[in-house]
């Protein structure tokens, strides 16, 4: 058996297991239609629980590298050929709310902010450095380090007031002259934002598990927007292979791609590993919110920059002041630092996967 558990690794032994059976997937040493190793089998060969196989499984299911068959076993269905897209029917017109959580631990939160008062003293008085204090920067990365897979310099995340904020500095970074594509349907806003900015917008259709490919690969833009879990208003989820061939795309065009993660903390019943940003990271700008895993209250959402457009940020976008108040930029902080936050967050899973239970 090529798979192997290391006992002594800080990974748990799913994890190991889900990333080996995911990388001969997606190398094609298990090709699609075929299938793979019976959950009992590899338990046995690997001196591990059936649980545990089960939830690498179960996480190759999610992710779209594999599928279950009733009394059959599981199969790989990443890599084959492109089954004829549809465009989706335009969904009424809504609204997306954020509806504010039941269970949110507000005595945690109460504490946090009486021990920042009494911590940071009188810093919470002083300005906060542009892309945000180097505190709630450094507590960011780490998070996504350890919940997203995603390993980036503070200095490469930029704080800001809300996703919309966000989306507005996107659009000044590359300027009027750039074409940006978005999905369509998309959430309304991130359309009105870069049009505000002067951005010419190019709407590309959505199919089953994300943008038509015809649609994708004829595509020019020099800026490709997509939201890879529950885009608003038609809730697609991009599979594994549609995360793979857009990034894909902004490699083979030299294109930037901007990966708005909004809400992926839910995206899964154990952790959902890959992000497009870890598949490209030289071409991907990573965006997420804390609207949803923290609090609507907090309009605080963080973008990661690839290293190659660090100096052009600083060139254009340098001089802006911190959207985001110091004091909660320190509060936020503390919450994710001290693992509060992570803990918020698997509850909610929990209760969300009771629910689809």
């Amino acid at each position: 058996m090529k798979y192997k558990i290391d006992s002594s690794a800080h990974e748990s032994a799913y994890l190991q297991l889900y990333r080996q059976l995911r990388q001969d997937l997606v190398s094609g040493e298990l090709p699609y239609g075929s299938r793979l190793p019976s959950k009992r089998l590899l338990a046995g060969e690997l001196g591990v629980s059936l649980v545990t196989v089960e939830h690498a499984y179960a996480l190759l299911c999610d992710e779209g590298y594999a599928e279950a068959r009733q009394r059959s076993g599981y199969y790989a269905c990443f890599g084959g050929r492109p089954r004829r897209e549809t465009p989706l029917p335009a969904p009424p017109e809504t609204t997306a709310l954020e509806a504010p959580p039941e269970d949110f631990p507000f005595s945690v939160l109460a504490r946090t902010m009486r021990r920042v008062l009494s911590d940071y003293d009188r810093r919470i008085l002083l300005r906060s450095p542009g892309p945000g204090t180097p505190e709630l920067r450094a507590a960011i990365a780490a998070y996504i380090a350890r919940t997203r897979g995603l390993e980036v310099a503070p200095e490469r995340i930029v704080v800001g007031a809300g996703a919309e904020y966000l989306y507005s500095q996107i659009a000044q970074l590359f300027g009027r002259g750039t074409r940006f594509a978005l999905e369509e349907p998309c959430y309304r806003r991130i359309r009105q934002v870069y049009e505000a900015n002067g951005i010419d917008c190019l709407a590309l259709p959505m199919g089953e598990d994300g943008i038509v490919s015809d649609a994708l690969s004829a595509c020019e833009a020099g800026v490709l927007h997509v939201t890879p879990f529950e885009s608003f208003p038609s809730r697609v989820t991009a599979s594994a292979g549609k995360r793979h061939e857009y990034a894909a795309w902004a490699r083979e065009r030299g294109s930037f791609l901007v990966e708005d993660d909004y809400a992926s903390e839910f995206a899964s019943v154990t952790k959902q590993i890959d992000t497009i940003c870890s598949l490209a990271p030289e071409r991907v700008l990573y965006l997420n919110s804390f609207s949803r895993s923290f609090a609507p209250s907090m309009r605080t959402a963080f973008l990661v920059l690839p290293e190659s457009l660090l100096p052009l940020y600083r060139e254009r976008l340098g001089f802006y002041s911190c959207t985001v108040p110091v004091f909660e930029q320190y509060v936020l902080a503390e919450f994710i630092a001290s693992g509060e936050l992570e803990r918020y967050v698997n509850r909610r899973r929990r209760k969300l996967r009771q629910q689809k239970g």
